[in-house]
């Protein structure tokens, strides 16, 4: 008898003994899916995190993953070392003998179930059952669509009509500051191009006013019920200009996960040269539209004033910015964190938030972003406001946690860089026991 039958239900074993291998059949679905195999066995996802999200895989009508699932895409392992590989499995929580069910295709799950025996795993099977039978107990972001795949945008630029397609016109824009250098030699076909120095203003880098705002989607011909498709070098621009644009009213904001690097990787073809808008559009309504999704100073220090278990302002910088041993930023002198506010995590510097991001640069999984908030009590019932240096780290992550389904969420847009510009408002340094 195999070794999973040894720790499944009686009924469970019955349906796997005729088998020579420990398999995954529509009974065992329905136990795992109910939560009764959540202590016996474990399950990796090895499909890409836009079919673990929520998309749905070729042919499938359905899309998302097994309830209790973790996500390592088989893609990962080419750029992942052994170390790299075994540093994620600590972060998973997997655990090397406790029975493995593998999730994905079967060249995709051998090349994984290769790699996880060489890291000591020994109890490892591969689940065959199509998602379209257990449809209805399949967990799924929220909003899921707004994160969209290279494939999903390509299907929309060739008009192959992709499940959950813009309903009308759309606009497809690469996000990044300064001069479109990179942009004229190679970018996405189609797509224009939006400098962030366009919807920032000096002297904080905060938002520009409603106004210009306004003037910039009509130039781009962005209506409120415009499809808008951002992505970047570095989605951090890109997400930037999400926020900033949900702000204003844009009803239908979708940003490319894995940005520039999901394209390029996935082989699609790219263009040179410059695309403009050929026709301007009013907004078609009022701006702000949805002025909730960014804050200011007076709404920070209000939001600091509320109990910390139902609010919170988050820092989503190092741990060494937060701490107050660097500003972070070659432009910003003071050091430190606003007082009261939680540390959020980020990255490896200001350029990234790459605590967030899966090793292909797509965003993690929900259960791996509310695991490093957890101890900071930041979660989804509470007010949470994001804020970094000067908004792109916290617009990124704004963006996660508005696929991830959180209602009360916003960027306080002036961040560190505001806040400690003026000398009254409070501030803290050293670190903090969680």
């Amino acid at each position: 008898m195999s070794y999973l039958l040894k720790t499944l239900p009686p009924v469970i074993a019955f349906a796997c003994a005729s088998s020579t291998a420990a398999t995954f059949d529509n009974i065992s679905a329905q136990y795992l899916i109910n939560g009764q195999l959540s202590d016996k066995v474990q399950v990796i996802d090895c499909r890409s995190s836009n079919h673990y999200n929520g998309w749905p895989q070729n042919n499938d009508n359905v899309g998302g993953h097994f309830p209790g699932a973790v996500n390592i895409d088989s893609q990962w392992l080419k750029v992942l070392d052994d170390k790299q590989l075994q540093q994620l499995i600590s972060s998973k929580q997997l655990q090397k003998n406790k029975p493995t069910f593998l999730y994905c295709s079967g060249s995709e799950a051998l090349s994984l179930s290769l790699a996880l025996k060489k890291q000591g795993f020994e109890k490892l099977e591969v689940i065959r059952q199509p998602l379209s039978e257990t449809a209805e107990k399949l967990t799924t972001l929220p909003n899921f669509k707004q994160l969209v795949s290279a494939q999903w945008l390509s299907d929309v630029i060739n008009n192959n009509k992709p499940l959950y397609g813009p309903q009308k016109d759309y606009k497809l824009i690469e996000v990044h500051w300064g001069p479109a250098t990179k942009y004229l030699a190679s970018h996405i076909p189609g797509a224009l191009y939006l400098n962030t120095n366009d919807i920032e203003s000096e002297p904080w880098w905060n938002r520009v006013s409603d106004q210009k705002l306004a003037e910039l989607l009509k130039n781009f011909g962005i209506r409120y019920d415009t499809t808008v498709i951002l992505y970047g070098r570095n989605n951090m621009a890109a997400a930037r200009a999400a926020n900033i644009m949900m702000y204003a009213g844009v009803d239908d904001v979708r940003l490319l996960n894995g940005g520039w690097r999901a394209w390029v990787d996935a082989g699609f073809a790219t263009e040179p040269f410059s695309n403009s808008n050929k026709k301007q559009i009013e907004f078609g309504r009022k701006i702000p539209a949805n002025p909730h999704y960014i804050i200011d100073v007076p709404q920070a220090r209000t939001l600091l004033g509320k109990d910390p278990d139902l609010h919170s302002l988050v820092s989503i910088r190092t741990l060494q910015e937060y701490t107050g041993k660097i500003s972070g930023y070659d432009y910003i002198k003071p050091k430190g964190r606003i007082s009261g506010s939680k540390w959020g995590h980020a990255g490896t510097g200001s350029n990234n938030a790459a605590d967030f991001l899966n090793p292909d640069g797509t965003m993690k999984s929900a259960v791996d972003i509310k695991a490093l908030w957890k101890k900071w009590n930041i979660n989804q019932n509470q007010e949470v406001a994001f804020y970094c240096g000067t908004g792109w780290r916290a617009s990124e992550v704004f963006f996660y946690s508005y696929v991830m389904g959180w209602k009360d969420i916003s960027v306080f847009d002036g961040g560190w860089y505001e806040w400690s510009g003026d000398k009254n408002n409070p501030t803290n340094t050293g670190s903090i026991i969680k």
